[in-house]
């Protein structure tokens, strides 16, 4: 069946919103879903029709986002849903490629997203781009290694978030445009992220925040929630849960995560989505007491790979041509001589015989600075046809430090 697919209005926002909450199973609270609504922009949605029911939907947020060197304008794919009762009907196929031609007509090379189950995206060419760690820490075995950075400069202050937003804001902006995968983040964004009625605390208690500051100004912040216990003994075994926490350089950083680690009444601090190579590790003394879990984060689709290429830096020379193959956006399947050093870099189409071949979602996942094209090539998923081609590529496309979004969007 051919399902109509055009973008909603505001009065169809409650239809829209009722398939994600179907495909989810989840439903927020009007509160939440009044945030969710100021975060949609409407041109940029689409839904698929069967008559007047909404049976798919899927939305694009206009992403400032940081890449290796740079920042660029990244379609931050999200909302991406099927009822149930529509399923294997292509209706999400339908949805994924008319948004990735909608992309392109806005002139973004590059779509990101984060992926509700990990089998699903690489089919229209994401390749996962980055990563990232949850980890507990017991806090009675949180001593840092010698030589910690340490600014008598630096002052600790307990704050109400909300009261500070201003500052935290700023902070954020000043440290975005440092690692790859970092976005930046809109008023409606940071709505959410503040947000702290009843049905956000989800039972971990209201939001606190400390900042590190000198007579200069706001350093860093950590945003962070504590659910209280206590044994049966009488003893506090209370768990922080950190949100977030953000700094300028090394000291603030340092003396913040000393300051969660340290909090009174607190047996061990838990933390969701951190990157993967956390400056944290390295602080620590004993990094076992890092008890960590790994999982994928970004899901990253080159949507003009010549364009895409162009646009990053690279942190070694390369000259090659690799074929791309890609059956969802024809326009990128050809073979394309890819020339950079640490100055610059140039993609065009040539007719000349490859060094790799290779799918477009694989690209993608080395986008970013932490691909695995080496890992796909010895697993057989990459043809080289010129010795050491891929190990060139990788080290080309390689960055530190790793990529990381941070924030679900």
């Amino acid at each position: 069946m051919t399902y109509p697919i055009r973008p909603i209005d505001e009065s169809e926002w409650t239809a829209f919103a009722r398939v994600n909450e179907e495909a989810f199973g989840w439903t927020p609270h009007p509160q939440q879903a009044e945030r969710y609504k100021a975060q949609t922009e409407f041109d940029r949605t689409l839904a698929a029709f069967d008559g007047d029911t909404i049976a798919g939907v899927t939305a694009v947020f206009s992403l400032t986002m940081t890449v290796p060197g740079r920042q660029l304008p990244v379609a931050g794919v999200t909302a991406v849903s099927v009822l149930a009762s529509h399923r294997r009907r292509g209706v999400l196929s339908s949805l994924m490629r008319r948004q990735l031609n909608d992309i392109r007509e806005r002139g973004e090379s590059v779509a990101a997203l984060y992926a509700s189950e990990s089998l699903i995206y690489g089919r229209y060419g994401y390749g996962r781009a980055a990563s990232e760690l949850s980890f507990t820490i017991d806090k009675h075995r949180s001593a840092f290694a010698p030589g910690a950075p340490q600014d008598p400069s630096l002052r600790l202050r307990v704050v109400v978030p909300a009261e500070v937003r201003g500052d935290l804001e700023k902070l954020f902006a000043a440290v975005v445009t440092r690692r790859p995968g970092r976005y930046e983040r809109r008023p409606e964004f940071w709505d959410s992220v503040l947000a702290d009625e009843e049905h956000d605390q989800r039972g971990n208690g209201p939001m606190r925040s400390i900042v590190a500051e000198d007579d200069h100004g706001v350093r860093g912040y950590a945003l962070f929630r504590i659910k209280s216990s206590w044994d049966e003994a009488g003893i506090p075994n209370g768990t922080l849960k950190l949100q977030e926490l953000e700094a300028a350089d090394p000291a603030a950083y340092a003396l913040l995560w000393r300051s969660v680690l340290d909090r009174d009444l607190v047996s061990k601090v838990e933390t969701y989505g951190r990157p993967v190579d956390d400056p944290l590790i390295a602080l620590l003394a004993d990094t076992r007491q890092l008890r960590a879990r790994w999982a994928d984060e970004l899901w990253v689709r080159l949507v003009e790979v010549d364009r895409a290429l162009a646009e990053r830096a690279y942190a070694a020379p390369v000259d090659v041509v690799i074929e791309v193959e890609d059956d969802v956006c024809p326009w990128n399947a050809r073979r394309w001589r890819l020339t950079a050093d640490l100055t610059g870099a140039e993609c065009k189409p040539v007719d000349e015989e490859p060094d790799i071949t290779l799918p477009v979602a694989a690209l993608g996942s080395a986008y970013l600075g932490d691909g695995m094209l080496g890992e796909q090539f010895e697993a057989g998923l990459l043809r080289e046809h010129s010795a050491g081609a891929v190990h060139r590529l990788a080290t080309a496309l390689s960055w530190s430090p790793k990529p990381w979004a941070g924030l679900t969007f």
